[in-house]
């Protein structure tokens, strides 16, 4: 059963990452991924560069696990610069839409000053439930 999204009845619909999400199966835990590939080369020193191969890092260790997009229930994301954030919603928006389509899990947003490889821009961290 891939994750479902929970809205509490009379809520306003979620942003697309302020929801519930429930699932049932086995949970794979993905430790924080950065923009760099799996040669741990980074090809992209812009942040939608390294947020979009994050994304894909987090997607190819949830299918080696045997599951799909739809059944990560959460990501954490760890950004260095929340103003670049900020101003790039549309670019950050079409970039995740390109590796995740349009599921939403769970999603918080955490800034801090420096990642520990100095190149990084953002990491993210998810948890997926495969059926």
């Amino acid at each position: 059963m891939p994750a479902i999204t929970v809205q509490p009845e009379g809520w306003k619909p979620a942003k697309g990452y302020a929801n519930g999400m429930v699932a049932e199966g086995r949970v794979l835990f993905v430790g924080g991924q950065i923009g760099w590939t799996a040669e741990q080369v980074f090809e992209s020193h812009d942040f939608i560069g390294q947020m979009t191969q994050a994304l894909k890092n987090i997607k190819a260790v949830v299918e080696a696990a045997g599951g799909q997009v739809s059944d990560i229930a959460r990501l954490t994301w760890y950004v260095t610069d929340k103003k670049e954030y900020v101003a790039r919603q549309a670019e950050v928006g079409a970039a995740y839409r390109s590796v995740m389509g349009y599921h939403f899990p769970a999603m918080t947003m955490v800034v801090v000053t420096a990642l520990v490889e100095d190149e990084a821009r953002i990491e993210i961290e998810a948890t997926a439930v495969l059926p």
